[in-house]
Formats: structure tokens, sequence, C-alpha cells
């Protein structure tokens, strides 16, 4: 099937990075994909080659001419229509094609309003909505509400094909050694003398404390920071040092997505945030700690306590997620520290493997989207 998906870039590279995953995994499983989205500037480092249409299955297209009538004539009919995230379609591309397909008798597109990932009970009440267009050109036509989630009432996780194949075959010593020596990590970090931790966040209420504990660790702890708001973030609070008492620290580059995914599953802890690297940390099966995406109204807060209670995690961890995302009851405030003992961890790692295993019984979400567009024709 061709498929048209569409994705607006607000900030923090959200949208875009669970888009193009998305796109790359049809392309991957035989669909044709055409993203439309107003800032490709980050597919230059998250995947390179992908703007510059080197990337079989999917052809980038800016938004701007998805209102151009001279341009859309030039463009055949997609089957599915993706909005991401609450973006809405360009009216004049709406219009041309309800025109086309009224024109030449054919079926409109399955439209498809892709809804950000929750595990609050009413995603599984959601799912699958039928929702009639009332107005406009298309009107008569309809879209249906898709959500991803964490139960088989849902949408499911993108999970691409062959990927915990893959995972396991990253344990290999110099796999590995050549993974960080790419990016610029020394090669000893690959060795299991340190306790490696990613850090890839927004500016944490609690940085300062985990910096100060990582620094007083028994065992060396070597923390990889990732670019952008979290190097800024760590770099406000300790400068350019990065050497003090047991804590070592690395600014990573810009990765690609390929790369991000590996650094996960090279390292014991992840501090991850937003939708797309905390569906990324679950599948490395490490512990770790998901910095939610904050929003004014405190809306994250039941957020993150739905999907705490979805892990079935300990009251250790879900206390150092609230302190991390700066949720503790007032009076509370407390730092919650990081559990590095061995014991600790292992229960952690556990506990998040039990989530995974749970996850990895639900059909991906790509192949439910598959699933549902041919159901829906």
């Amino acid at each position: 099937m061709l498929w048209d998906i569409f994705c607006r870039v607000i900030d923090n590279y959200g949208d875009i990075g669970v888009s193009w995953r998305l796109c790359a995994d049809m392309a991957a499983r035989g669909e044709q994909v055409r993203l439309w989205v107003d800032d490709a500037s980050a597919l230059q480092w998250m995947a390179p080659g992908a703007a510059e249409g080197l990337w079989p299955g999917v052809h980038v297209l800016d938004w701007a001419p998805s209102g151009d009538k001279a341009v859309l004539a030039t463009l055949p009919t997609a089957d599915v229509w993706i909005e991401t995230f609450g973006c809405e379609i360009a009216p004049a591309f709406i219009a041309h094609f309800a025109h086309a397909t009224a024109e030449r008798g054919t079926r409109q597109p399955v439209w498809i309003n892709l809804e950000y990932l929750s595990a609050e009970p009413y995603v599984e009440r959601s799912h699958g909505l039928l929702s009639p267009v009332m107005q406009g050109p298309a009107k008569g036509w309809h879209k249906f509400f898709f959500y991803p989630g964490f139960t088989e009432l849902t949408g499911s996780l993108l999970r691409e094909p062959g990927l915990m194949q893959e995972m396991a075959l990253h344990a290999d010593a110099k796999l590995r050694a050549d993974f960080f020596t790419r990016i610029g990590v020394r090669p000893e970090a690959a060795t299991q003398d340190e306790r490696l931790v990613s850090l890839f966040c927004y500016e944490p209420p609690l940085l300062q404390a985990l910096l100060d504990q990582l620094a007083v660790c028994d065992t060396p702890v070597h923390l990889l920071v990732t670019a952008g708001r979290a190097t800024h973030a760590v770099q406000a609070l300790w400068g350019q040092q990065t050497l003090r008492g047991s804590l070592r620290i690395d600014y990573l580059p810009a990765l690609t997505q390929k790369e991000f995914d590996q650094l996960l599953w090279h390292c014991d802890i992840n501090f991850v945030r937003g939708e797309d690297s905390v569906v990324r940390a679950l599948w490395a099966g490490k512990p770790f700690v998901w910095h939610i995406y904050p929003q004014d109204d405190l809306a994250h807060a039941a957020k993150l306590e739905a999907f705490m209670q979805q892990m079935q995690w300990g009251q250790s961890v879900c206390h150092l997620h609230r302190a991390w995302n700066g949720l503790l009851p007032t009076g509370r405030q407390d730092p919650a520290l990081l559990p590095l003992s061995k014991e600790a961890l292992g229960q952690w790692q556990q506990e998040v493997q039990a989530a995974r295993a749970r996850l990895l019984k639900l059909d991906d979400l790509c192949s439910q989207l598959v699933q549902f567009a041919l159901k829906n024709r």
C-alpha cells in the first residue's frame, strides 16, 4: 500500500523521531511511504540520507507543498493517511484528493489519527473509534483514532522485526567495543570495570543529587550524556568538568536512531525522556528512569502513574520516578537515590524484562496499522 504520513515538529524531536521510525519500519516491510514534514532538519543526524531520498521505500516531502495543487496533481492517491499526534492535513490536500476520489469513483483513503502513547484507561476505550468528518471537502468521510499502548486492546508499540535478535548479537564484546569507538567513547568503556549510565533528559530537579551520588559510588561510574538539552543541563551544574570522585563523564555527539538504540543496549542504567526513547528503553530490557514530557496542567503526573502501574514496579523505583519528574508530594521532596546495589539493580532489571516479555506477546504497532488499514479499506 501507499501511505501518506504527516508530521509537524513541535519541539525536542519526539514527533519526527516517532514518525521516522514508523516510516522506516513500514518501508522495511515492503510498504511505500510519503513522509510530509514541516522541518526535516533532524533527519540529517537521526537518519542520514533520509531527506535526500536515499532510504528505500520512503520519500520525504516538504509539508508546504502539500497545499500546492500543481504538486498534488503529480501524485497518486495514497491508500492510507496518518496524522501523527493530532497534526491536521492541509485543507487543500484534503480537497484535492476528495475531488479525485469522487471523480474516479474510488474509496477514500483509510484516514488515521495516530495518538500519543499512554497507559491511561481511556486509551483502551478510544482505540479504533471512528470519527465522522462533518464539514469541508471531505464531508461524509471518516477518520479513525489509533492509540499506541501497552495492552492487547491498544495499538501496541513500535518494534521492528528482528529487533531482539539484533540486540542479542550486540552482546558480542567486539561489537560493543566497536560501537563505543564509533561514537567517540574510549574503548575501555566496553569493559565491565565501570557501571555505564546513559543520560537523555530535559532539566530534571534531581540532576544535581544524581551527579553527587554517582561521584561517591563504590563502583566507578561512566556517565554518557546525550547531545542537546542533557549536555546543557549537566554543564550548567558542572561546567566542563568530566571527572569527580568515582564519576567520569563523556558528552556524546548527536546519535542516529540506530546508535541511540545501541547505547541503551550497552548501558547498565538508562535515563530516557519523551515517548520514543521510553519504548526503546523497554526493548533494551535494562533498568531505566523515564523523564516524561512535562505539561503545565500536570497531566503528565497521571500519565506517569498509569505507566508505572503498567510496569508493575516496586515502591523504590516508583519513588525515584516521581522525584526525577518533580512529582513528589509537597513536603516530601527528599532526594530519591538511585538504587545501585547489585541486588537492587538485579530486581529492577527483572521487573523491566518481565514487562518487556508481556509486551513482546502483542503484535507490534506497524503490524497492527497494516492489518487495520486492510480491514477498513
